[in-house]
């Protein structure tokens, strides 16, 4: 008889561990971004290092303070990307990291597939917004938004081990 409850507490155990996980992963650390007028959504011109803002409505966004990488946003424009491109830095970036299900507005596929399709253009918004990581924005043809962080050069570096070089900024001393 003490096995049998020793093992329904085991999977119990288990499976209560489990659903915190998840639970924890998918909505726990996300918190809704308050929208900021006329600052949530800019782009840097060429040649420039500053951003300046693009005009937007509609937006929404999420970020968790547990990951850089995770900060997802969506919202409207006039501008074309035709018009963005002549004005601002284009991004490579074509495959854009996933949102959590419940964030309705971002499908990561979607995006992507605009993107490698030219129906897209991703754009540089902030180069380091945390050490290793640059805001993308994806324009796409009717009007649509998409922010998301994507690691860049020295950040690929920093996290797998290789040596950053002298042309990444000093990375921050982390405070125990």
């Amino acid at each position: 008889m003490t096995g049998k409850i020793l093992s329904v507490i085991l999977v119990l155990s288990g499976l209560l561990a489990g659903v915190a996980m998840y639970y924890l992963q998918v909505y726990g650390y996300y918190d809704e971004v308050e929208a900021r007028p006329g600052q949530d959504v800019v782009l840097l011109p060429i040649g420039a290092d500053l951003p300046e803002p693009i005009p937007y409505g509609d937006f929404q966004a999420i970020d968790a303070g547990s990951s850089p990488i995770r900060y997802r946003a969506c919202f409207t424009t006039q501008l074309t990307p035709a018009a963005a491109a002549r004005l601002y830095q284009v991004s490579d970036a074509r495959d854009p990291r996933n949102a959590p299900g419940w964030f309705g507005c971002f499908d990561a596929t979607a995006i992507g597939e605009a993107l490698r399709a030219g129906r897209a253009t991703a754009f540089i918004s902030e180069k380091n917004i945390d050490f290793g990581v640059d805001r993308i924005v994806a324009i796409t043809e009717d009007g649509h938004g998409y922010v998301w962080h994507e690691l860049n050069n020295c950040g690929e570096k920093a996290y797998d081990g290789t040596v950053v070089g002298e042309d990444c900024p000093q990375r921050p001393e982390v405070s125990q």
